[in-house]
């Protein structure tokens, strides 16, 4: 039977499965033979009409199925299917275009002197380096060290995007910052430390949240530019922005233990909407603040993000062009899939219908001012902390995983996760109130949309979950 390889967002509707081993002859008979065994996987990979959701890929071994006979493509008991979903060619590539040739000092060629000594770098290729400018959307787990081993490297110019502060929840991961940086500027303690690493390089900082209205302003100013983004609005801007003036996309994703890396470059091969045309709906795909994230992982993926710029900039080796690597750190296992332009693409198509920057919160179902649980009846910390007092009669249900129960929880709530709540649903009472929560609200939402569809009225959200709670109402309690 062939087997299908499981991404870590979709394991918990699969019984943590990471592969499974299903019948069929073809892509689409062993699709369906996956979700007839997990009925919570359906969803995520099908719309309401059936068919295979836009943001989802499947690969049978290294070839995207979209380019054979898509889900009629056959399949054979020795072939591996892989469901690549978004969680934002191996030819040599010539660099950007940079500035001319700049002189090294005596200081810089002692820097740099294991450099000079590699004939793929060299002096000429050092030089390189320097003129070169490349920007960094993000400080956060891949931006840090993205931005340090540039920086290292003698990247002369290197622009970096933040407009958010130092959180003592970033140390795990962003390495930039130490816990003297904690409410602090992230643009000011980047800029510092990069300047303490290496004062020949220059840091242009941008404190402001990249948009439609900026971006090519600031890409124009840049050979490279390098997506270190955590949600698809910017991932989307970023691409598009790209392709519109005619920037490398280095991109890389992680989330919990696997990353994705890829350099996303129209006039070369395919940019970002070829691989995925569409973004999931808000909330269906997991943020790392609700999945979590190995704090060595963006270190890796960053370090690969780092490594394919610098090779663009001196114009040597197979940069990651067509390429897509997934990095799975559990088992540390590095696979690569081909990527192939999309002769369809609405944006570097050969007919493009998107030929500017368009509102991507909007592109990406977040619509500006209205709160991911729009629609979605509340009840707020403060109101539960009453409802508790009085000993009001109602169910309080924590729908995180095990794990983050350990770490803190309302002693009285019943615990079904949200991958198990159709299976678990059961346990609860259409006659009862019912609060749900998980940590901070996201979760618990698609819940409490799940309850009302399966006939539960009387269902509420906590608003900001467990850790406004912690907050607000409880300091002694461990925030996450």
């Amino acid at each position: 039977m062939p087997k299908i390889h499981l991404p870590t967002p979709l394991r918990p509707y699969a019984e943590g499965a990471a592969s499974v081993d299903v019948a069929g002859s073809t892509v689409a008979e062993a699709l369906d033979g996956l979700v007839s065994r997990y009925g919570g996987l359906r969803k995520h990979l099908y719309d309401d009409t059936g068919r295979l959701r836009s943001f989802i890929n499947v690969y049978r071994n290294d070839e995207d199925v979209r380019y054979l006979q898509r889900e009629e493509t056959a399949v054979s008991d020795a072939d591996a299917l892989s469901i690549i979903p978004s969680i934002a060619g191996g030819a040599s590539a010539a660099p950007p275009t940079l500035a001319g040739a700049m002189a090294l000092s005596n200081d810089e060629i002692r820097r740099y002197s294991r450099h000079l000594i590699m004939p793929e770098v060299g002096l000429d290729g050092q030089k390189k380096l320097k003129a070169a400018r490349v920007l960094a959307i993000g400080t956060g787990g891949l931006g840090s060290p993205l931005a340090l081993y540039l920086a290292a490297a003698g990247v002369g110019t290197i622009g970096l995007v933040d407009f958010d502060t130092v959180d003592d929840s970033n140390l795990q991961r962003q390495i930039l910052f130490g816990t003297g940086d904690v409410g602090r500027s992230k643009l000011s303690a980047a800029a510092a430390r990069l300047q303490d690493l290496n004062p020949h390089v220059r840091i242009v900082t941008h404190e402001e949240r990249l948009t439609s209205e900026n971006a090519l302003a600031i890409f124009r100013d840049f050979d490279i530019v390098a997506d270190g983004t955590d949600n698809f609005p910017t991932r989307y801007l970023v691409n598009d922005a790209c392709v519109l003036t005619g920037k490398p996309n280095v991109y890389a994703s992680i989330f919990r233990f696997e990353g994705q890396a890829s350099i996303f470059w129209a006039q070369k091969g395919p940019c970002y909407r070829c691989l995925y045309a569409e973004p999931p709906p808000p909330g269906l795909v997991p943020s790392c603040a609700e999945g979590g994230v190995l704090g060595i992982l963006p270190g890796l993926l960053g370090v690969i993000q780092a490594t394919e710029t610098i090779k663009l900039i001196l114009g040597t080796g197979e940069p990651l062009i067509g390429r897509l690597l997934l990095v799975d750190a559990l088992s540390m296992r590095f696979r690569e899939l081909k990527l192939r332009k999309n002769p369809e693409c609405v944006l570097c198509g050969p007919n493009p219908t998107v030929t500017k920057l368009i509102d991507y919160e909007a592109f990406c179902g977040v619509l500006p001012g209205e709160p991911p649980a729009a629609g979605i009846p509340e009840v707020s910390v403060e109101e539960l902390k009453t409802m508790r007092e009085r000993r009001v009669d109602f169910v309080l249900v924590d729908v995180r995983e095990p794990h983050e129960v350990s770490i803190c929880a309302f002693p009285e709530s019943i615990r079904i996760p949200l991958g198990s709540l159709p299976q678990q649903v059961n346990r609860l009472s259409t006659a009862d109130e019912i609060v749900v929560h998980c940590k901070t609200g996201g979760r618990s939402a698609k819940a409490v949309q799940m309850l009302r569809q399966m006939g539960f009225q009387r269902v509420r959200n906590l608003t900001g979950g467990i850790n406004a709670w912690a907050e607000r109402i409880d300091p002694a309690m461990p925030r996450y």
